[in-house]
């Protein structure tokens, strides 16, 4: 197993993520406890010693699988993360309550690693609020030993990102983003690790496979991958770019069977970064698959003086094309539900006149037809 230096700690570059552990009969509420304990006892056994769970994980089951599972294993052994939900507006005056409950469901005194959760477009108001006293009542339980490091997670955009680190940056001891090889472009996930090396904070990653889709790849979608590295598996790739980011400190991946976990615990054997030429084949071809299902707006905006709504149509394409190559997920129906609801998709009355002024000729209306239906 790689490890990477953390301040005074050794942490294993990858981290068992406990978002999509194993379930009972298809229900995401029932977590196989059974097969959960087996997991970790792998994970432990390989030298894997983080731990990443959260509240509204399983319908709030991961977290007392995980305790139950990780009970059994010294606590010294291992680091253990939560966060605080705040991807719910109704938790934001109960920080203390549940930072409680989280502690008894994980059966510990104290959480290694502690995350405002998911700071985005429709929470960063309220997670700035000095009302609330989150991040207050945060740093306050970090004095106390009962966090010993903080963080966030974020799957705004630049703009939210940029908010929350003026505000509480100086406290950030790490963040944990949604990178990958398509989200490098795509999420403008370099334009993000940039921003956090001026704070010197340190890049955690969630969805190194974008949900299991850059493990899911076609025959031809992987052709050019064995063709640069034959014996590199796909789900590989993932990873070898992000041990090419120098700013990557935590590898999380979501892991839902023994089978997955023994082929990731294999890759992280060795600490094997891409080659220049590599990086470039590699994010060419992120390209071309984004391209297959993406339009390719580039933002001029002279589409948004001439929308007698006043949508801002660059921003919803964006949505669109992120909805449409994941086919579907949160991420774009969170960033429109810090919206007014007659700036959503839904308000386009199909009058055209974007298209007539757009440089590039896209189909506007037909795209945000087709975007308001799928949501």
């Amino acid at each position: 197993m790689i490890y990477k230096e953390f301040q005074d700690l050794k942490l294993s570059a990858l981290g068992m993520g406990c978002m999509r552990l194993p379930v009972l009969n298809g229900d995401d509420a029932q977590v196989d406890e059974t097969a959960t304990a087996a997991m970790v006892d792998e994970a432990m056994a390989s030298g894997v010693n983080y731990y990443d769970t959260a509240w509204g994980y399983h319908n709030g089951n991961s977290e007392i699988a995980l305790g139950k599972a990780l009970a059994k294993h010294p606590r010294d052994s291992f680091y253990l993360a939560d966060k605080f939900p705040g991807y719910d507006l109704a938790n934001m005056p109960k920080v203390k309550e549940i930072f409680e409950a989280q502690l008894k469901k994980c059966q510990v005194d104290h959480f290694d690693f502690y995350l405002f959760h998911n700071v985005c477009e429709m929470n960063i108001d309220a997670y700035l609020d000095p009302q609330y006293g989150i991040h207050d009542y945060l740093m306050e339980q970090k004095k106390n030993g009962r966090i010993r490091h903080l963080g966030f997670s974020c799957h705004g955009a630049l703009p939210v990102l940029k908010r929350f680190l003026e505000a509480y940056g100086q406290d950030m001891e790490f963040c944990q983003l949604q990178l990958n090889y398509i989200d490098w472009t795509f999420q403008g996930g370099r334009e993000k690790v940039e921003l956090l090396d001026q704070y010197h904070i340190p890049v955690w990653v969630m969805e190194p496979l974008r949900g299991g889709r850059l493990a899911r790849l076609s025959d031809a979608e992987a052709a050019p991958l064995k063709a640069m590295r034959p014996d590199e598996t796909v789900p590989a790739w993932a990873f070898r770019f992000l041990q090419s980011i120098p700013s990557v400190t935590m590898i999380l991946s979501g892991m839902s069977n023994l089978e997955q976990m023994k082929a990731n615990i294999a890759t992280f054997q060795t600490d094997a970064p891409l080659s220049e030429e590599e990086m470039k084949g590699l994010l060419a071809h992120a390209r071309d698959m984004i391209g297959k299902t993406a339009l390719p707006c580039t933002a001029c905006h002279y589409c948004v003086s001439h929308c007698p709504q006043g949508l801002d149509i660059p921003h919803l394409l964006a949505l669109y094309n992120e909805h449409a190559f994941s086919g579907g997920g949160f991420i774009a129906p969170m960033a429109l539900s810090a919206l007014p609801r007659d700036k959503w998709p839904s308000a386009c009355i199909g009058c055209r006149s974007c298209e007539a002024v757009c440089p590039q000729q896209l189909k506007i209306s037909e795209a945000m037809a087709d975007f308001a239906s799928r949501l």
